[in-house]
């Protein structure tokens, strides 16, 4: 089993043999909205779906998508992840 530990500076590792590994580089700069809608493209479901999966309401998915409002904090994380590893990611959350 893979493990990943996600950095606070947005870069996701694998631990492995004691150290860590990165799989993606860093990013600094927030989630665009283009980038939130191709993400959830590329995963082949519809903004009700998205925001089921993520807990979240629809109207945050369409916000984000609007670039009304940009994803923060633990948002920003999840989406990150998600862009890397989108099936263990929703794996995960139907767990809860």
């Amino acid at each position: 089993m893979q493990r990943l530990r996600l950095k606070a500076d947005g870069r996701i590792v694998e631990l492995r043999d004691g150290g860590e590994f990165p799989l993606a580089p860093a990013t600094t700069a927030p989630v665009a909205p283009l980038e939130v809608r191709d993400l959830r493209r590329r995963v082949h479901l519809t903004q009700q779906e998205f925001a089921a999966k993520l807990g979240v309401p629809v109207e945050t998915i369409r916000n984000w998508e609007q670039g009304k409002r940009m994803p923060r904090g633990p948002a920003r994380a999840l989406l990150t992840v998600i862009a890397h590893a989108p099936d263990t990611v929703f794996a995960a959350l139907a767990k809860t």
